[in-house]
């Protein structure tokens, strides 16, 4: 099919909660290809099956150092905290500061149906939790704290 709509504002769409995948075919492969073209043409760095109408638990991400993709991802380790900004591709031009874990390792399934561990930190790990969550019906608006006071940001320079 290829590129395909992205969901936004309030489609309801984006409040569902994904069903697991059962089985890995044809179908679910060419799903991941379109979600990645999709992420790319829309200079994305991930994309849940939810912000295109899908509900399964699938995603992709690439934040530069090449496409990931993961069918039912379940968490295995959350670790540490950070707070960064991000945004959205289903909430064009709306940012904010959300807390994340720093470290995470999440398992699942590749195009082929072979399980999966992936290990990350940092805008990785930030990029994994927030497609998850998008599989859960949760937007990072939903997680958004205030931003830092220019006091608590000098304090860790």
């Amino acid at each position: 099919m290829g590129k395909r709509v992205i969901r936004t504002g309030n489609d309801p769409v984006l409040r569902q909660v994904a069903r697991p995948v059962t089985a890995v075919d044809r179908y679910i492969r060419m799903l991941l290809g379109d979600m990645a073209e999709t992420m790319y043409h829309a200079n994305g760095i991930g994309l849940a099956a939810t912000q295109i109408g899908i509900l399964r638990r699938v995603i992709v991400a690439d934040v530069g150092d090449g496409l990931v993709e993961l069918i039912n991802p379940q968490w295995r380790l959350l670790e540490g905290e950070t707070l960064a900004t991000e945004g959205c591709l289903s909430l064009p031009g709306k940012l904010g500061y959300v807390p994340r874990a720093q470290r995470v390792i999440v398992a699942g399934f590749d195009r082929h149906g072979q399980e999966v561990v992936i290990a990350a930190q940092d805008l990785f790990a930030r990029c994994l939790q927030h497609e998850v969550d998008h599989l859960n019906g949760i937007l990072f608006v939903d997680r958004e704290v205030s931003a830092p006071s220019q006091e608590s940001v000098a304090q860790h320079v």
